[in-house]
């Protein structure tokens, strides 16, 4: 029976077997690698995956799909809200860092991200097919339109890449916009910095882009007496992240 797409899951379904193939070579998945698929759909990605790491973790919301892949005795079947996943007990139960790979479900894939961001100590690297714009946001440089508090809160954490773009008509039905495929890999070393901190820092700094750091985040740290130097007169986007995260380590001093 032909699963219909359900629009409050964001379903937007994988067909294309060129793209696929691009995807699952730039995951490169290994015999033996902790590969955690999120919101595996009808398997399109899920088939290539587990044929070359022998086995895969789907964590799927779907009660109809997640019935149909626990038929599959290769596939562990995590039925559930990925916002609810614990990815570090994830990574306790395999002994290992994950490997965490999906086509995202647009209309929450940022609240995905940062679920996944308090997870990052578990996680070797993530791949996801995400809205082409989003994956421009997350890695913009500074002084560019896309560069905002979505690139400096993902960026203090990971190396982030675009790897490939993928048409409205690869997927079925194609979504009313561009896709793109990210590689995040996380950083080594984490600066000694509350993760709230720096969220509320950058948010003060981006809540209004066009003005002068003076207007916003200037008065924010005249309010916690911060003594210390930092440059109020720019914008927030031409702060590059390293400078973001030298104040927060100074604030937390």
């Amino acid at each position: 029976m032909k699963h219909i797409p359900r629009k409050r899951f964001g379903q937007h379904f994988l067909t294309d077997s060129a793209v696929i193939d691009g995807i699952v070579d730039a995951i490169a998945p290994r015999p033996g690698d902790a590969l955690v698929e999120i919101g595996p759909g009808l398997g399109a990605m899920t088939d290539p995956l587990v044929a070359r790491c022998g086995r895969l973790t789907v964590i799927e919301l779907d009660r109809d799909l997640a019935a149909r892949l626990r038929l599959r005795p290769e596939l562990d079947v995590v039925e559930s809200d990925v916002l609810k996943v614990d990815f570090g007990a994830l990574a306790a139960r395999t002994g290992r860092k994950l490997r965490v790979v999906g086509n995202l479900p647009y209309n929450i894939s940022t609240p995905i991200l940062f679920h996944l961001l308090g997870a990052v100590d578990h996680v070797d690297d993530q791949h996801f097919m995400l809205q082409k714009e989003v994956v421009e946001r997350m890695a913009a440089n500074p002084g560019n339109k896309d560069y905002g508090r979505l690139s400096v809160m993902l960026q203090w954490r990971y190396d982030i890449e675009s790897v490939l773009d993928v048409p409205p008509e690869a997927f079925d039905p194609p979504p009313r916009v561009d896709s793109a495929v990210v590689r995040m890999q996380p950083l080594p070393r984490a600066p000694a910095i509350a993760p709230a901190l720096l969220g509320e820092l950058v948010a003060v700094a981006f809540s209004q882009r066009r003005k002068l750091l003076r207007h916003t985040l200037g008065r924010w740290l005249e309010q916690r007496g911060f003594a210390g130097s930092f440059n109020v007169q720019r914008r927030a986007e031409e702060v590059p992240v390293a400078e973001y995260l030298q104040l927060a380590e100074a604030l937390s001093a």
